[in-house]
């Protein structure tokens, strides 16, 4: 069965230093087409321009019990300059690189991961086979 359902709707996390996120993912999500869909004062919710869904948000966390911490969240790239370029705007808004962007065969994928100011895994990929069985 095909679907053209995304199998998440929307997703986000809860940040305890929102400006600098915000510039992170702001700076990030540009080299992929995304955008900030929806600002509200200590929220910002980004998705590809034309479509809302999906969707990821950033939120001011409430406290600091709230913040979200060791989450592994991956964006989908058009292609590896994308990749590339997702990680070194990423690093030069503030994000610490985990791994520079480089082939990653156990995934059929290349990758860039980066760390928030939260220590979140935040990483760009585009696939480069289907390992997924007939």
């Amino acid at each position: 069965m095909t679907t053209d359902m995304p199998l998440i709707h929307h997703s986000g996390i809860y940040v305890s230093d929102f400006d600098a996120s915000e510039r992170i993912f702001t700076a990030a999500f540009a080299t992929l087409g995304v955008v900030a869909g929806e600002v509200i004062d200590g929220g910002i919710e980004y998705w590809r321009e034309g479509a809302d869904t999906p969707s990821f948000f950033v939120e001011r966390a409430k406290g600091p019990y709230a913040v979200t911490r060791r989450l592994h969240v991956a964006f989908t790239a058009p292609d590896r300059e994308s990749v590339d370029r997702f990680h070194d705007a990423a690093v030069a808004a503030g994000a610490r690189s985990n791994h520079a962007p480089r082939e990653w065969p156990e995934y059929a994928a290349y990758c860039a991961f980066l760390r928030d100011p939260d220590g979140n895994n935040i990483e760009a990929l585009v696939k480069l086979a289907d390992l997924s069985p007939n």
